[in-house]
């Protein structure tokens, strides 16, 4: 997305070199200082100029890749790596993994048409690992995603995986597999092409045999739903890699007909994740019967679970079902909302507010409360044998933790946080035009003290002090504010 420029709001006072070089210095000063502003903190959930909610936006070390129409003519996929691609009207398209005997392996696909799509309710994608056979590589995974029943264009992820391990699970020898990304595509849907981010995620086997049941969990009881009202806004992201980060608490947003904002939760070994998302109060008396969807992905970007609700101008709210606290063995349930729980990391929380709620109830944007709850202390980790690709992909560091805490958004590019990223970053993101105008003071003085050396120094005024910038000569004249 690209960075709006400012004006400058000033007008050049004179002709001297000196000033042109200090303004130089500036501009080149803030181009630095917009650069090192938090990725998502000026774009996360911004709109097009023309009011239009922006689809997605693209990891910035996103690699072009063109998928392949037959297995032969594959591109291979680098573990860690995130890559941009494309997909047309029902299309298949192949790319390939050298994969060991020993590593779990996840491939996600989102596709993103663009906004005001015809899709119909069994649109969607679908991701599959295959041996090199050709054979589909089972793991219990689900491996499609559909739009349901919003019938509303949006980023849609699919997975796949190959896994290893003790239980009977096909495709565990080393060698050249692929990946094969399907679209499904009704008559009724729109047939241009929808843009693919694809990630390949490796995660190592453990230096010690685990239990390869999963632990017993009852969904009896669901989580209480913090209560109070929202006192902090973060604004969501358009897409997994400027996902806002958020930790326990009630936080408010606001959303448009046809945006979905991304947020992103770090959940630890032996914690639980529970949200609500919350659309407030608008004006009619209509309704719709499928207005907001809210979807829970895994580190792995993994689908685990969603929550939609329906809306006639009251306010009404979707809840994610209750989940197990993350444990290593929860792969091997039979229901896929337990065996997503698999590992710590990112949690992300997509939420979508469907297209036809303009017709409904106009664009917004609409109040949005998000109540997130992580309950439990955190576990020993399980010791791996090696190092997952992207690293840390798979854990909770203490970066994570004071990105959460601050609310800072993801960089865009997959890279994660040390310990004073957060805070770091807070402190780019609060600069803002105070700072700049400390910027530009500190790029006048060493203007001023050129001058002096140089014995360029402005003439004094009539009551024997030096003429001060911007008096009547005019010659040095420093900017206007802006």
């Amino acid at each position: 997305m690209a960075i709006r420029g400012y004006d400058e709001g000033w007008r050049v006072m004179g002709r001297r070199t000196g000033w042109w070089r200090g303004r130089t210095a500036l501009a080149g000063a803030a181009a630095l200082l917009v650069a090192a502003a938090p990725t998502g903190q000026a774009t996360a959930g911004q709109v097009t100029a023309a009011g239009t909610p922006d689809p997605y936006r693209f990891a910035t070390d996103a690699e072009p890749v063109d998928g392949a129409t037959n297995v032969a003519d594959a591109a291979p996929l680098t573990p860690g790596t995130t890559y941009k691609s494309s997909i047309r009207d029902n299309g298949k398209l192949y790319y390939r993994l050298r994969l060991d005997a020993v590593s779990n392996a996840y491939v996600s696909a989102t596709a993103v048409p663009e906004p005001g799509t015809k899709v119909v309710y069994s649109d969607g994608i679908k991701v599959s690992i295959r041996d090199p056979e050709g054979y589909k590589c089972f793991s219990g995974d689900a491996d499609a995603a559909r739009f349901g029943p919003t019938e509303s264009p949006r980023p849609l992820t699919a997975w796949a995986s190959r896994r290893t391990g003790t239980n009977g699970y096909s495709c565990k020898g080393a060698g050249t597999y692929s990946v094969l990304v399907e679209r499904i595509s009704g008559a009724e849907s729109s047939p241009d092409d929808w843009d693919l981010e694809l990630q390949y995620v490796t995660e190592p086997h453990l230096k010690k045999a685990a239990p390869t049941t999963a632990p017993e969990f009852s969904e009896t009881v669901t989580p209480e739903a913090l209560e109070g009202p929202a006192r902090t806004t973060r604004k969501g992201g358009t897409s997994f890699n400027e996902a806002r980060s958020l930790g326990q608490g009630v936080w408010k947003d606001g959303i448009q007909a046809g945006q979905t904002l991304f947020y992103r939760v770090p959940v630890d070994w032996g914690q639980q994740i529970h949200a609500t998302a919350e659309l407030g109060p608008a004006s009619g008396d209509d309704f719709l019967g499928n207005a907001l969807v809210m979807a829970l992905y895994n580190p792995a970007r993994a689908f685990v679970d969603d929550a939609a609700t329906r809306y006639d101008g009251r306010k009404n709210s979707a809840a994610l079902k209750p989940l197990p606290p993350v444990a290593y063995e929860n792969r091997y349930a039979v229901d896929d909302q337990v065996s997503g729980m698999r590992f710590a990391g990112w949690y992300y929380l997509a939420v979508h507010l469907g297209e036809k709620m303009t017709d409904k109830f106009g664009d917004g944007p609409f109040a949005l409360t998000l109540r997130v709850r992580v309950s439990g202390a955190p576990v020993a980790a399980p010791v791996y044998a090696g190092t997952a690709a992207p690293p840390d992909v798979f854990d909770v560091t203490a970066g994570d933790k004071d990105a959460a805490a601050s609310g800072v958004a993801a960089t865009g590019g997959g890279e994660r946080s040390d310990g004073n990223t957060a805070m770091k970053a807070v402190a780019v993101g609060g600069i803002g035009a105070g700072a700049g105008l400390v910027l530009w003071l500190a790029v006048w003085t060493a203007i001023a003290r050129r001058r002096t050396a140089t014995g360029a120094v402005p003439a004094p005024a009539a009551d024997g002090t030096a003429s001060q910038p911007g008096a009547a000569s005019h010659e040095y004249g420093p900017p206007r504010a802006w």
